[in-house]
């Protein structure tokens, strides 16, 4: 059963609270986000196919930093089945994002699997 002491989980926070930092300051060698931000213009671009009604100036900077991380981890490390991968960025937009952040990032984030 997953808690929100499991390491995997306080993993992804750390990445999303990196990536959501990065947004406001160019952060360089870090080790916890530097392949993503090595894929970013290659992540962005699945982000927009995914979700072409939210250019990606539009979309809340954190719910940006949880669609990177997702689609990072779906695409390119592929380290989790897709269903974890998509609970985790549910549950971090419930903790992290607006109201509506959690059905938007399941929606993008169904649609880049199907």
């Amino acid at each position: 059963m997953k808690t929100s002491t499991d390491p995997r989980h306080q993993k992804r926070i750390v990445r999303m609270e990196k990536l959501f930092a990065y947004e406001f300051q160019n952060i360089e060698n870090d080790q916890e986000i530097q392949p993503i931000i090595d894929h970013i213009d290659t992540i962005d671009k699945k982000i927009i196919e995914i979700a072409p009604e939210w250019p990606i100036e539009k979309i809340a900077k954190i719910d940006l930093a949880i669609l990177r991380l997702a689609v990072y981890e779906l695409t390119m490390e592929k380290e989790a089945p897709d269903k974890v991968i998509i609970d985790e960025a549910v549950e971090l937009s419930k903790s992290f994002g607006s109201e509506g952040s959690a059905k938007f990032i399941n929606g993008a984030l169904g649609a880049l699997i199907k």
